[in-house]
């Protein structure tokens, strides 16, 4: 996923064209753009390199700690303020789900950002305006990172909140919101590029509940039938997508939120219903919290996209540790009971793999579990207890990182501030063993010793077999395009059926045909493809330029 998101940005940014996103050639219809935008942006003042691709995302995970920060100190005060910045960044998901290149921490930005908006303006604070004008471009930035969530979002959870708190027919509040100003500067953001997308992508207006293949309808119908409502509906053609099951993913989220989520029934100790500015922002804490979590049981869903309730969960458990009441004690001594049972798991993980010697990469010593891998986090289905044998720095660094949580709740178990900074640390360090962890994955889950081998090898054309996201690590670092043997399905499958579409797609004929001539190929394919390959074209046909992690570069000549 890190690889097409970043090779969209570089198409857009050499092309020109920051309209339509493109793959290999082909129209990719179904994402907004501004994630893509802030990336050329980047390559285009620090080059273009993976790390330029993820400079964006890092600093926006920064402002939406620091936004967290300033909602959580205008609400509650300075302390409540730190441990909700500090809650938000030192939590389990927001690093799991930024390590990809995804717009949905981004979102979350836009969206706490409009609430902070929607709670000045309610409250009637001076300088409405300019409170007004920060909604309205909120929300604008909202629509071209995620589409309409962006405003169901934060739209649906002001409702509640008016209704909840009895201001929803009152009509100096809705003249504290400011919604004609709001409303133009969000059309002033969006508006232009949803424009020029329906005009340069025609059809330009099919009203269609029906999604198969080969159907072709323009961007329109694409982007908000089939991307949006028939994908909530679970009814989207291609479905290239899993879904979490809906206990699961509530489940989740408070693994998402660990180690602070085990300091959530303190929140219940919190007022919610006094007139004050402090309740008023819990209350709508709750309403954000409830909201998204509705929508997307109703819904399909994906690990990550709980993410915008987690600055809403910062803010309610930073305020409820900042209370000092006796569950906070409590919840502190039974994350300490959890630590002591994570730090024992780790020693046992270390002690099970003593005896495996890492011998290679760790791909030999995982398993195969394709069905989980439309799941953002399906190859930790992949794991087995002698994989951990290679993994032995990152799991002592983790042991270490908890052994010293332990330590700070204990020795400093009346002094919150040091408790709460002591298990920061512990996360900060966990981060860096799983970072660690990650370096050891890159061999399994990358491609880039293939892109390298295609790098140094005699100039031939590229063929890659399977849909373009299998191999798009190698597009990134080798910039090429590729026809796409028996690829024509997911992502790209409806942006190859518009006019004028580039002829990308073959099959085992055309491959074959290819292959024979005097020309040089090269094939990208999974290792279960290869006897498929060598069936075709004959075992003497197939030579191997480069092997990774049981996949291959093969070529059509001998080097």
């Amino acid at each position: 996923m890190d690889a097409v998101q970043a090779q969209i940005a570089r198409n857009m940014l050499e092309s020109g064209d920051y309209v339509t996103a493109r793959l290999n050639g082909v129209a990719y219809l179904e994402k907004s753009p501004l994630i893509y935008w802030v990336m050329a942006a980047s390559y285009k003042v620090f080059g273009v390199h993976d790390w330029s691709a993820r400079l964006p995302l890092a600093f926006i995970v920064v402002l939406l700690a620091w936004t967290t920060y300033r909602l959580g100190r205008w609400a509650f005060g300075d302390v409540s303020a730190l441990y909700s910045g500090l809650i938000l960044g030192t939590c389990v998901g927001l690093f799991l789900f930024t390590r990809i290149l995804i717009p949905d921490a981004a979102l979350t930005l836009s969206i706490t950002v409009a609430l902070w908006a929607f709670l000045r303006l309610v409250e009637g604070e001076p300088q409405s305006m300019r409170w007004a004008a920060i909604m309205g471009a909120a929300l604008g930035c909202g629509l071209l990172l995620k589409g309409a969530i962006a405003i169901v979002f934060p739209g649906g959870i002001a409702f509640l909140y008016l209704w909840l708190t009895r201001r929803l027919f009152v009509l100096s509040v809705w003249r504290n919101l400011r919604l004609g100003t709001v409303i133009a500067v969000v059309l002033l953001i969006a508006l232009p590029w949803h424009g020029l997308a329906i005009l340069r992508n025609p059809p330009y207006f099919v009203f269609s509940l029906h999604s198969g293949p080969g159907d072709y309808k323009g961007f329109f119908w694409f982007y908000f039938f089939n991307e949006h409502l028939l994908r909530f509906l679970n009814l989207r053609y291609p479905r290239d997508y899993n879904t979490v099951p809906r206990l699961l993913f509530w489940g989740f989220t408070l693994a998402w939120l660990f180690p602070w989520s085990v300091f959530l029934p303190a929140t219940v100790k919190l007022g919610f219903k006094s007139d004050d500015r402090a309740s008023h922002t819990r209350l709508l804490a709750l309403c954000w919290i409830a909201l998204v979590m509705g929508f997307f049981t109703f819904s399909t869903t994906q690990e990550y996209y709980s993410m915008p309730i987690y600055p809403a969960l910062a803010i309610l458990l930073g305020s409820a540790i900042a209370s000092g009441s006796r569950w906070v004690t409590y919840c502190g001594r039974f994350l300490v009971g959890i630590l002591v049972c994570l730090f024992a798991v780790l020693v046992s993980l270390l002690y099970l793999s003593r005896g495996v010697k890492p011998v290679g990469d760790i791909s030999s010593a995982l398993t195969q579990n394709p069905e989980m891998y439309t799941l953002s986090l399906g190859h930790m289905s992949d794991l087995t207890v002698n994989a951990f044998a290679y993994l032995r720095a990152p799991l002592v660094l983790a042991a270490v990182a908890v052994l010293i949580g332990i330590a700070g709740m204990v020795y400093f178990r009346k002094r919150m501030t040091m408790v709460v900074c002591s298990v920061a640390l512990m996360m900060a360090l966990f981060f860096q063993a799983a970072r660690l962890a990650m370096v050891t994955f890159d061999a399994y889950l990358g491609s880039y010793p293939l892109a390298e081998a295609l790098q140094n090898s005699p100039p031939g054309d590229l063929i890659e077999g399977d849909a373009y996201y299998a191999f798009s690590a190698v597009f990134f670092y080798t910039n090429r395009s590729a026809l796409l043997l028996n690829g024509r399905f997911n992502n790209l499958e409806y942006g190859s059926n518009a006019p004028g579409a580039p002829h990308v797609f073959i099959g085992d004929g055309q491959f074959v045909e290819l292959w024979k001539r005097p020309q040089r190929y090269y094939l990208l394919i999974y290792g279960e493809d290869l006897p498929h390959i060598q069936k075709l074209v004959g075992e003497s046909a197939v030579h191997v330029v480069r092997s990774n992690a049981g996949n291959y570069l093969l070529t059509n000549s001998p080097l």
